[in-house]
């Protein structure tokens, strides 16, 4: 029987809390890194044939210094963080996880969504700060809210998430725009990119980050949205030009967005999307895959990809 291999999880803390690793633990000896800088990477990796990351970068020289690498399994499914052409180089498998998270993802896009249209935290603070009670009427009426139900949802990446939180979307009552892949022809069932962001009251991204898509909204994408549509990005934070995001929203030029990614995680002191006095702004910090039902999948799929490794096999292998 063989031997089992050594892995090494380079960033487990990222998973967060509760997580179970039994699956995995049956199948590799593995150590447990909370984090891994830079300098650590090449003692963390000496000897192990796995290597296990969610956000860890493995750049070409991080790769050549691991001899005895063998398979690198990501606990997420965007791949931009590792350089899986210097891995393939070297005969190293990437293998990610899909789709272990599409029902939180789609949850998390509405809160930002009602968040935005219910105004939900603005009404919270009146409360807190006893304009209801001094109200001479039964309700408030400061923000105005507005029904999802007959508005329409752009959709850019229907993947598995995107088509997750399309179909969120329908149960609310709303239109669905699929947009074509940026510069592709235009394909049965789905709208030009420019289309979409002409007429989505609420557009929503869920496409990987690549050079091509790298500020995919700018601000000549922002001008062609309605002055009361809402952006939402959920994918990636260099989908986005924060900065043409930041001008936009103080001049009015869309109405709304919901952040959950930005470009650098944790962000920089000079984010422009954390400039203080941008309105109708909401930002959470990378949390829309966070349930822990969601993680736990997430983990589950790298076992999963790891035992298909060992038996010779190539699930969910990107290289």
């Amino acid at each position: 029987m063989r031997k089992k291999p050594t892995a090494a999880f380079l960033d487990f803390a990222t998973m967060g809390p509760n997580v179970e690793t039994q699956s995995l633990d049956a199948l590799v000896d593995a150590t447990y890194f909370p984090y891994s800088q830079g300098k650590d990477l090449a003692d963390r990796l000496a000897t192990a044939e796995i290597a296990i990351v969610n956000k860890v970068k493995l750049d070409r020289n991080s790769i050549a210094a691991a001899p005895r690498l063998r398979l690198i399994a990501l606990s997420a499914t965007g791949i931009d963080n590792i350089d899986c052409k210097a891995a393939e180089e070297r005969g190293i498998g990437v293998a990610n996880t899909r789709g272990y998270a599409s029902g939180a993802v789609a949850q998390h896009v509405f809160a930002l969504v009602l968040g935005l249209t219910n105004h939900v935290a603005r009404y919270d603070a009146l409360v807190r700060a006893d304009a209801w009670r001094q109200s001479p009427s039964f309700a408030l009426f400061d923000y105005p809210i507005r029904e999802l139900a007959g508005r329409s949802l752009g959709v850019v990446g229907f993947g598995a998430l995107g088509r997750a939180v399309a179909a969120l979307g329908r149960c609310f009552g709303m239109e669905i725009l699929v947009s074509t892949r940026v510069r592709d022809e235009p394909e049965v069932g789905r709208v030009p990119f420019t289309t979409l962001l002409r007429t989505a009251d609420v557009v929503s991204l869920h496409c990987p980050l690549t050079a091509e898509t790298h500020h995919l909204i700018g601000a000549a994408q922002l001008k062609l949205m309605k002055p009361d549509a809402l952006l939402i990005n959920t994918a990636r934070g260099g989908l986005v030009d924060g900065a043409a995001l930041a001008a936009a929203l103080k001049s009015g030029t869309i109405g709304g967005a919901g952040i959950d990614v930005l470009p650098v995680e944790p962000p920089l002191a000079d984010e422009p999307l954390l400039a203080p006095g941008i309105p109708n702004l909401l930002i959470t910090p990378h949390i829309a895959w966070a349930a822990r039902e969601a993680r736990q999948r997430a983990l589950e799929q790298v076992a999963e990809n790891v035992a298909a490794y060992l038996r010779g096999e190539r699930l969910r292998r990107v290289v």
